[in-house]
Order: C-alpha cells, then structure tokens, then sequence
C-alpha cells in the first residue's frame, strides 16, 4: 500500500520530470565532451575496460562510465526528502499508527527505486538507440544484451546510493539538512576515491576501498569476474546503507 501510493506520489510530483531533463541535458553535454576528446577512447581501450571486438561505440560508453559519477547526485535530489520530509512537519507520525516503520522506510524505497529504475532505464534505452543508429553491424541482439547490461549496471549502482540517501534521510531532522548532508557524504566517498590516485607506497591508497565509487568501472567489464566483484560491493553498500537506516528510524524518537 505505502508502495503503490508513494509511486503515485512521485509521478505526480514535477521533481521528477525536471530531473530527468537535467539528467538528459548532462547525457548531451557529455557525448559532446567525449566527441572533443578522443583520449578517452585510447584509455578506456588501454586500461581494458573496453574490448576491441566490441561493437558498442565508444563514445556510448564514455558516456555511461562518466554518467554513472553523476547519478548519485541525481538520487540524491530525487529522495533526500524521503524520511526527514516526514519526520520535520510530525506527519510521520500518522503513518507509523497505521504501518510499522519498517515498512513506512521499505515502501518509499521501493517506490522511489522503481521511479528511479525506469527513468535510468529509459537513458540507457537512449544511449543504445544512439549506437544503434550510429553504429554498422549493430543488430537486435547486441542491441538488446547492451541494453540489459546498461541497466542492470545501472540498478546495482543507483540502488546503493538511494539507500544511503535513504541513511542520510532517516538521521536527519529536516530536508534541507538531509540535502546538505548527503551531499557531504558523497563528497567523503569521492574524496576516498581520489586517494587512488595517491603514491603505490602511500598507505592512504587503501581508503578507496571503501568509496562506493570505486567499484563503479567494474560493473560493465569484458571480465565476469570484476563484474561479480563490483556487484558484490554494491550489494555490501546497500545492505549496510539500508540496514543502519532502519536501524536508526526504528530506534529515533519522532
């Protein structure tokens, strides 16, 4: 019940429609980045992320991996709200008389997971289309085992963030601070990812691990194995994320 009637909530809402355009409008912005720099293409193809018998154009892919660093900040502006929008004007209280919050915290999630699984669906869709198009030799069936392999990506990696998200709105008294610190949090997580970056024989390069960022790149690899570890990581964030935030709305006092 809590699920079908904040799906109908969030349609109607024109959050939704407006993020979906800023998100559109990056895509665009990107595929234009990736079409002025090519160095991409050598990167990706050299770090081998990308495999030369691939007939997905690389430019799409660009696109994706790039497009991946920006939708924590899409789900963040789509579900910051989700509990603390509740708990700052008391009417969270009406709904925990009539539901447990367990499944107050679980119906929103999964109401804001299919919104945000359709409309991510929907890009990827675009992106394959795009190399459909563009691209000779790109039939039905690599049109479509891209675009399932785009979107299941995709949903691994948005649902952790929406469960943080989820974390971050179940802590906080307000919206605005939930806003404020969610973006934090994903600030942290993309400072821990740049340590990466730091000397081999400096420590500090262990503290990517635990960025959820880091394992981003490796959920669309021609290697199984790196894409089975990349899944699994996300599957550890989002217990963890979801987890704690159950934990704290069961146990705060509203």
């Amino acid at each position: 019940m809590i699920w079908s009637a904040e799906c109908r909530r969030t349609l109607r809402s024109s959050r939704v429609v407006a993020l979906l355009g800023l998100y559109s409008l990056f895509t665009v912005g990107v595929f234009l980045l990736v079409a002025l720099f090519r160095s991409l293409a050598q990167q990706l193809t050299q770090s081998g992320m990308l495999s030369t018998t691939e007939e997905m154009p690389v430019s799409v892919l660009g696109v994706f991996y790039l497009s991946l660093f920006f939708l924590p900040l899409y789900v963040a502006l789509m579900g910051f709200d989700q509990i603390s929008g509740e708990v700052g004007p008391r009417s969270i209280r009406y709904l925990t008389v009539r539901a447990r919050r367990t499944s107050v915290l679980l119906g929103k999630f999964l109401a804001q997971a299919t919104i945000l699984l359709v409309l991510v669906y929907l890009l990827d869709l675009a992106l394959c289309v795009y190399a459909w198009v563009t691209t000779p030799g790109f039939g039905a069936a690599t049109f479509a085992l891209n675009v399932l392999r785009f979107w299941l990506a995709s949903t691994v990696f948005s649902v952790a963030f929406l469960a943080l998200t989820s974390l971050c709105s179940s802590l906080t008294p307000t919206s605005s601070v939930s806003l404020i610190s969610n973006f934090g949090v994903l600030l942290l997580s993309f400072v821990l990812w740049l340590t990466a970056f730091c000397d081999p024989a400096n420590p500090a390069r262990y503290l990517r691990f635990l960025s959820p960022l880091r394992y981003s790149l490796r959920l669309i690899y021609p290697d199984a194995a790196q894409v089975a570890g990349g899944v699994a990581a996300y599957v550890v964030f989002t217990a963890l994320f979801l987890g704690s935030a159950l934990y704290v709305l069961r146990t705060r006092d509203l």
